[in-house]
């Protein structure tokens, strides 16, 4: 297995239109915050204004997610996004708004582009054949890192050395562009590409979206252990005795680290069932966490956090490849925008518990109590797909399959999905 299938000018014209949709989504809170800092009361405001992206972001990517069909795909992303553009340039444009209002520009700029994750991770499988699937996931991936390596530093550059609503008017025009890089990529999926032909028969989509509910719960906990060590460092720092400006560039290593365990992972094929890479990969995040917080040292700290964020990419990347077999074709998309919603939410509902903990604990108790709320969550995802298997495995033997995605066998590389078959978990 390599990348030689991913390296094509689609991939790149591909991976161009990906920065401009994700870039203003990494830099969206940060930026938030700068955009009213100097006004009264204004990082509580800013506080509010990130809360309604993500909000906007949780509660439009299921839904516009649902409503993508892969015979208008091109069409819907561009308008999801187009309205997103407004949203951050409105924000840029009036900073000094009042707040209900920007708070309403700022849920539009989180909810309407918000299928586009999924929908774009979408065409991606349609630009390599089947067995390059995991490879064309490695590269999103190593993509991805990069632009949240990128963004906090290009934020803060702008909003401090030019003006504070630069950054939004920069958001604005990268989501422009993706709009415009489309157009260069394939109008639709599924028209006997890598996604095959589903035809829209089976079971209804919210029902077979509802089924793969244990992978969105563990895909949720992995991005919680990343929100966790975002959120909280800079106090777990002070708590240390070192100082609080270090949190960028350990924040900056997590994302390397994350890069970097994402192209491991597609080099080669892993053996065992994808559930069970999930569940060792999330207890070694889960680990290095929680070494995180009780290390006294910043170089432990920043060795933990590296191999931390080396060991989440993959954890994230075998849900992604998780959904590809318990989906059906025609509902992969909708399938990625709620793994979306989901991890948005694990991370929402982690920080907030820490945040909760931190008035009335200390930084390191805040993460290792956000470690546990992870750990139960990888539990039950677990268990949850485990049971799935074994009733997949029982309407198998009494000849009722069900059309909501492959059934588990066994061990193979990891993204080989073979068409009109079973393939292994």
């Amino acid at each position: 297995m390599t990348y030689r299938d991913v390296v094509s000018r689609q991939v790149l014209t591909w991976a161009c239109t990906a920065i401009g949709a994700r870039m203003p989504v990494a830099m969206a809170p940060l930026a938030l915050v700068f955009l009213v800092r100097e006004r009264p009361g204004g990082y509580s405001l800013g506080a509010i204004l990130a809360a309604a992206y993500v909000l906007g972001e949780i509660g439009g990517a299921p839904v516009l997610g649902m409503r993508l069909r892969p015979e208008r795909a091109r069409v819907q992303l561009a308008v999801g996004l187009a309205v997103g553009t407004v949203g951050f340039l409105g924000l840029g444009v009036f900073p000094g708004a009042h707040p209900a209002v920007l708070a309403g520009f700022a849920f539009v700029a989180g909810g309407a582009p918000s299928a586009a994750t999924g929908g774009l991770r979408t065409l991606l499988s349609e630009l390599v054949p089947a067995r390059s699937v995991a490879q064309a996931l490695s590269v999103e991936s190593i993509l991805t890192a990069g632009v949240w390596a990128v963004s906090p530093a290009a934020v803060a550059g702008l909003a401090l050395g030019v003006a504070p609503r630069v950054p939004l008017l920069l958001a604005a025009g990268l989501m422009a562009w993706s709009v415009a890089g489309l157009w260069l990529l394939p109008a639709r999926w599924g028209a006997g590409g890598a996604e095959g032909v589903d035809g829209g028969e089976g079971p209804p989509l919210l029902r077979v979206l509802v089924g793969a509910w244990p992978v969105y719960v563990v895909g949720a906990a992995s991005l919680a252990l990343l929100g966790l060590s975002e959120l909280v460092l800079p106090a777990l720092l002070e708590q240390r005795g070192i100082g609080v400006g270090w949190s960028g560039p350990l924040l900056t290593g997590m994302a390397v680290g994350g890069g970097l365990g994402a192209f491991v992972y597609g080099l080669r094929g892993w053996p065992g069932l994808l559930r069970t890479r999930s569940l060792v990969l999330m207890l070694g995040t889960s680990v290095c966490v929680a070494l995180a917080a009780v290390i006294p040292a910043m170089a432990g700290i920043a060795v933990a956090l590296v191999m931390g964020g080396t060991l989440q990419s993959g954890a994230m990347l075998t849900r992604n490849l998780s959904l590809r077999e318990v989906l059906p074709p025609r509902a992969l998309a909708a399938g990625y925008s709620v793994m979306y919603a989901a991890a948005g939410a694990g991370y929402a509902a982690t920080g907030s518990l820490a945040g909760a903990l931190l008035r009335v604990a200390a930084p390191s108790t805040a993460i290792l109590a956000g470690v546990c709320l992870t750990l139960a969550m990888t539990g039950v995802g677990w268990w949850g797909e485990v049971r799935r298997a074994r009733r997949g495995e029982g309407a198998e033997g009494s000849g009722e399959v069900s059309g909501g995605g492959a059934v588990e066998r066994g061990g193979v590389g990891a993204g080989v999905v073979a068409e009109g078959a079973k393939s292994a978990k």
